[in-house]
C-alpha cells in the first residue's frame, strides 16, 4: 500500500530526461563512500509487510542503508514494543530520520486547531522512536475555499507549527504530491512549496523533496534544486513510469546525484520506491548509484 493512500486511511485512526546507458549496474566508482558522503534511508512501507519489523529492518540494513523513514509502523506499539524497535536499531547501526503520520493538513483553515493537535499528540511517539524530523502534508483542496487561501492557511498553520516543532527539536517536512497520484490534493506545485516555506522562514521547517512526484508534476528537478537547495529537508526517490528503482525510468538520477554533491546537500536522501526484482538487490543498486554519482570525477568538477 502507497504511503499516501495509508496516510488517507490513517485520518480516522488517529482521531528530466532519460536515463543514459550510464545505469546504476553500470556507474564505476571514482572513491569510496566517506562521512561526508550521502546520508542515505528507506521508506519502510516499500519492504513487504509479510516479514516482521524486525526482518524489515534486517533487509534494509543488509542492503547498506543505516536509516529508515516510517509511516503506520508504530501506529498500536505499547511501549515494550518502542523498546524493542529501538533495540533492535541500534543492534544494526540504524536511526528513524523521519516519520509520517499527522492525521490532518495544512492548508484548511478550518483545520488549522486539528493539525496543531495532532502535531502535539504524535511528539511524545517522536520521543519514543528517537526520531527528530516530520512529514507535513497540505492535505486536500477544500471546496469553496480560494487557492490564495489555502495558500496562506498552508503558512499560517506551519508559522504555529514551527515554534512547537523548535520547543520539541523537530523539523517538519512539507512535501509535494503530483495530482496523477491525488488529483484532489493541493500542494502539487514545488514551485508554491518552495514560496510557502520561504514564507514561514524558519529553520525548523523545510521542504521534503519528493522527485518522483516532481517529475510528473513539474520536471525541471535539477534547475529546481539549484534555486532551493537551502529550503530542501529530505529528498525522496523513485523513478518515473512505475515507482521503481532509479535508472529504470525516464529521470536522470546520476546527474542529479552528481548535482547534489556539487550543491553539498547534507540531509537525508530517502528510497521509496517499489522493487522490480529482489529487494535487497534493487535497494542495493540503487545505493551504489547514490554514492557512485556522488563520487564521480565529473560531478566533483561541476
Amino acid at each position: 500500500m502507497k504511503r499516501r493512500r495509508f496516510l488517507a486511511g490513517m485520518a480516522a485512526a488517529l482521531g528530466a530526461s532519460a536515463l543514459p546507458a550510464e545505469s546504476f549496474q553500470q556507474v564505476k566508482s571514482h572513491a569510496p563512500a566517506t562521512s561526508a558522503g550521502p546520508k542515505l534511508s528507506v521508506m519502510l512501507w516499500t519492504v513487504p509487510k509479510k516479514l516482521s519489523f524486525e526482518q524489515r529492518l534486517e533487509k534494509v540494513a543488509a542492503a547498506g542503508y543505516h536509516a529508515v523513514e516510517l509511516t503506520d509502523e508504530f501506529i498500536s506499539w505499547s511501549d515494550p514494543d518502542f523498546a524493542r524497535a529501538n533495540a533492535k536499531k541500534r543492534a544494526l547501526g540504524m536511526t528513524f530520520d523521519t516519520i509520517a503520520g499527522l492525521a490532518t493538513g495544512v492548508a484548511n483553515p478550518g483545520a488549522r486547531p486539528a493539525f496543531l493537535d495532532d502535531l502535539k499528540h504524535i511528539l511524545p511517539t517522536m520521543r519514543k522512536l528517537e526520531c527528530n524530523s516530520l512529514i507535513v502534508l497540505s492535505g486536500d483542496r477544500v471546496p469553496g475555499v480560494r487557492a490564495e487561501a489555502l495558500h496562506q492557511s498552508c503558512v499560517e498553520a506551519l508559522k504555529r507549527a514551527a515554534d512547537i516543532a523548535a520547543e520539541a527539536k523537530v523539523t517538519l517536512l512539507l512535501e509535494n504530491i503530483d495530482p496523477e497520484e491525488n488529483p484532489n490534493y493541493y500542494l502539487t506545485s514545488s514551485r508554491e512549496g518552495f514560496a510557502i516555506i520561504r514564507e514561514v522562514n524558519h529553520p525548523n521547517v523545510k521542504f521534503c523533496y519528493d522527485l518522483y512526484h516532481e517529475q510528473i508534476a513539474e520536471g525541471n528537478l535539477i534547475s529546481t534544486l539549484e534555486k532551493n537547495i537551502d529550503q530542501v529537508g529530505l529528498i525522496h526517490v523513485a523513478d518515473v513510469p512505475g515507482r521503481h528503482a532509479p535508472g529504470t525510468g525516464e529521470i536522470n538520477y546520476v546527474n542529479i546525484f552528481r548535482k547534489l554533491a556539487h550543491l553539498k546537500y547534507q540531509n537525508y536522501i530517502a528510497m521509496e520506491f517499489e522493487p522490480l526484482g529482489d529487494l535487497v538487490k534493487d535497494l542495493r543498486g540503487a545505493r551504489e548509484l547514490v554514492v557512485n554519482s556522488w563520487h564521480s570525477r565529473r560531478g566533483a568538477a561541476r
